[in-house]
């Protein structure tokens, strides 16, 4: 397994936890109850909406990311460019998730932008 996926992994057990902070944050503003309905009429505000949204985010990220590292180990393109690319997008997930949470807007766009260029640089690598 190429270093770029073991990082995808570890992306992947961050939305894991970050699926359960959101389920405990939303918890704590309708109770426990109403979540186990099917949440028609649920309408989150403030920090849980903020969760859920970032909760979206990430797994959409997870989307765009996970197809450039699985051809990047598919194609044998990985190099040490490539791993520091995957370590970047890792660390500016961890902080967009934190930001986006947490109501800090302007950090929050930086580490999505950061993000971004480190899955498009995964992509251009390919090329």
């Amino acid at each position: 397994m190429t270093l770029e996926m073991s990082y995808l992994a570890m992306y992947g057990l961050f939305l894991i936890l970050l699926i359960l902070v959101q389920v405990s944050i939303s918890g704590r503003q309708h109770g426990l109850l109403p979540l186990f309905g099917n949440r028609e009429n649920l309408i989150s505000t403030g920090i849980a909406e903020r969760a859920e949204r970032a909760v979206q985010n990430s797994t959409f990220a997870m989307v765009l990311i996970a197809p450039s590292v699985l051809m990047l180990a598919y194609a044998d393109r990985s190099s040490s460019s490539t791993a520091f690319a995957i370590q970047i997008f890792l660390a500016a997930r961890i902080i967009y998730a934190a930001c986006f949470i947490t109501g800090i807007t302007y950090l929050r766009t930086i580490a999505w932008i950061t993000g971004f260029l480190a899955t498009a640089y995964l992509y251009l690598t390919l090329m």
